[in-house]
């Protein structure tokens, strides 16, 4: 239904190709301009980090198979043209070994992802190349205490010299029309720019809970019987039966 709103929202244009910004057909979510070296480089970042989770942490066994599922299918929907632009821009690849990197797919070939992280394109944005992915969009103004404080350090940073020294790529090819339904209709949770925003949330939850170490025992033990109220099928019951 989702895929249809989209199409009808640009039934006007002919293009094999969605038009970024243009409307999805949902309210207040455009077409993403480069969707899979988004989610290319929100996946990878969200498997590295579940990697620091033990093993036995039944979250990191659930969202790293989804992840790696949805992954799957983002690599096997290849845009055209894919090949020849990673051997165009090798060499800037293996000259900026922090900024970018290649990363082998699930898929079982010779085939890899070139993914890059946000800070390496800071700075470097202009008309004609703001294709790459900068990270999740914020409320303007800082919303936090810790935000306000990090605000001078922020503004002090030189963007534009920091920018200069990555290397300006040309953007990874793009998927048609066609190849972005494919992907959807997999994935199976809404339009693309959807999944990227839950994406999104999910990269920042896996660094939250990292952070908390949230696999850990308690520091205070709870007391004997304190969680049985909320176990399954140990209510009593209100209705009697007749």
């Amino acid at each position: 239904m989702r895929h249809s709103l989209r199409l009808l929202a640009q039934v006007e244009r002919s293009t094999r190709f969605l038009e970024a910004g243009a409307p999805t057909g949902l309210a207040g979510l455009l077409t993403h301009s480069a969707p899979r070296s988004t989610l290319l480089y929100l996946y990878n970042d969200t498997l590295e980090k579940l990697k620091q989770f033990p093993e036995s942490s039944v979250y990191r066994q659930s969202t790293e198979a989804l992840t790696k599922h949805r992954l799957r299918i983002l690599e096997e929907v290849k845009p055209e043209g894919l090949e020849e632009w990673q051997s165009r821009i090798q060499s800037a690849i293996d000259a900026f070994p922090n900024a970018f990197r290649k990363v082998p797919t699930s898929i079982a070939d010779k085939s890899f992802n070139i993914i890059w992280r946000p800070h390496a394109t800071e700075g470097s944005a202009s008309a004609d190349y703001d294709e790459e992915y900068s990270g999740a969009s914020h409320l303007e103004g800082p919303k936090y205490e810790d935000d306000k404080q990090n605000l001078g350090t922020a503004m002090a940073r030189d963007m534009r010299a920091e920018g200069e020294k990555i290397p300006r790529i040309e953007a990874e090819p793009s998927l048609t029309g066609e190849q972005i339904g494919e992907i959807e209709l997999k994935i199976g949770a809404g339009l693309i720019e959807e999944v990227i925003q839950v994406a999104e949330g999910e990269a920042k939850l896996v660094e939250t809970l990292l952070e908390a170490k949230v696999w850990e025992d308690l520091e205070e033990k709870p007391t004997e019987g304190q969680w049985e109220y909320y176990q399954r099928d140990t209510h009593t019951g209100t209705t009697q039966a007749r």
